[in-house]
């Protein structure tokens, strides 16, 4: 029996109108990052394991693909741009003082569980802003997040603000070592708050911390939830935290679109080189973030440079799956013909082709079949969105 080929798991062929689509997605997501100044990137799909290990804080070993080359380094698939894109920058631009404005588009892939039901492969786009740490930075980049979502088409979504220091400010005052402050991390990421009671009454901590902790499950919502959270704590670090928070909301609302962010302080990613503000794009239809950001002002150390930098990308997937689940049509607009021909009338059929590919047609020129009708032509360029001529013999 012959065995089927099909394409491995979590990944998949697109073709025809969808991948016009998508194709048209980025075109245009990519001319809205750089009408706010960034330039274009490519960082190879492939990168040495040390990129993405332990130290960097980014995806797990377990969920990357690995392999060797033929003097035994080994390699990985990209997993996450930023981490390439912080070894490129270190390389390149490291002993440079101004700041850079880069963005990119390209494959990314996790060797997940086939039980979780995600792909394992996919298409981001996004920006990394290096070497610039003030508050106007991070709001012109949730700025520029917003945009990106209404480029796509969306109306409503949300933008949901973090901050990684006010958990960790809070972690630190209690003393916890690595694996505690992960499996409180955890619990709290995931709103489970009686896991989190559970690691809290192990610890001798003090009431207001200990309270601080048990709060976190309801630090979400408007600018107000920011006062919240600054009643809870003394802690300097944490409070420089929420302050900063207050300040990028004054700056988005110059920018107009303070009504499409909230504030989560619960939300706490799995990449451990986040530094400050961690931000989620949600809307209806996915199941996951659509759009993922932070700043991160320790990682380019890794690979020897000093420069604080914040980044975000969308995952085209999410955003396709989406859109299609709110009827939102992504306007591909092509003028597509086939053209039908017998043998005695390829000279008028090339004459037309030649006519409306100088008019912008995509003009397909098809030979017909003698066991094909004429009309089972039709139904296929109808099923493929084109136009139809069928020319015979004059």
């Amino acid at each position: 029996m012959q065995r089927e080929i099909h394409t491995p798991e979590g990944m998949r062929d697109i073709y025809g109108v969808e991948c016009r689509k998508k194709k048209l997605l980025q075109y245009r997501l990519m001319q809205t990052l750089r009408s706010y100044g960034f330039e274009d990137i490519e960082t190879p799909i492939i990168e040495y394991f040390d990129v993405f290990s332990k130290e960097v804080g980014t995806t797990s070993s377990r969920d990357l693909y690995k392999f060797f080359d033929r003097i035994g380094d080994t390699l990985v698939l990209r997993p996450d741009f930023t981490p390439s894109i912080a070894r490129a920058v270190s390389m390149y631009f490291g002993e440079k003082n101004l700041p850079k404005r880069l963005c990119y588009q390209g494959k990314t892939f996790e060797n997940r569980h086939s039980y979780q039901g995600r792909l394992n492969e996919s298409t981001q786009i996004g920006v990394e802003y290096l070497g610039d740490d003030s508050v106007e930075a991070d709001s012109e980049l949730l700025a520029l997040a917003v945009e990106a979502m209404r480029t796509a088409g969306l109306k409503d979504f949300q933008i949901s603000i973090g901050e990684v220091n006010f958990f960790k400010a809070l972690v630190d005052e209690a003393g916890m070592d690595e694996q505690t402050e992960l499996a409180l991390r955890k619990c709290i990421s995931n709103k489970n708050m009686f896991g989190a009671e559970e690691i809290l009454e192990q610890m001798n901590l003090h009431t207001e911390l200990k309270g601080a902790f048990r709060e976190f499950s309801s630090l979400f919502g408007g600018s107000e939830i920011l006062e919240k959270a600054r009643s809870l704590t003394t802690n300097e670090r944490a409070l420089a935290a929420v302050n900063r928070l207050e300040k990028i909301y004054d700056v988005l609302k110059l920018y107009g679109v303070e009504a499409y962010v909230s504030f989560d302080l619960s939300m706490l990613s799995k990449y451990r080189y986040y530094t400050g503000i961690i931000f989620q794009g949600y809307t209806y239809g996915s199941g996951e973030p659509i759009l993922k950001g932070g700043r991160y002002d320790k990682l380019l150390e890794h690979f020897g440079a000093d420069m604080p930098a914040i980044g975000f990308g969308l995952v085209i997937e999410y955003l396709m799956n989406a859109l299609e689940r709110q009827n939102i049509e992504i306007p591909v607009q092509d003028q597509k013909l086939m053209v039908v021909y017998d043998k005695t009338s390829y000279p008028k059929a090339l004459s037309i082709a030649k006519e409306k590919r100088a008019d912008g047609y995509f003009v397909s020129l098809v030979a017909k079949d003698s066991e094909v009708s004429a009309s089972e032509y039709e139904a296929m360029a109808a099923k493929h969105h084109c136009a139809f001529s069928y020319v015979t013999e004059e």
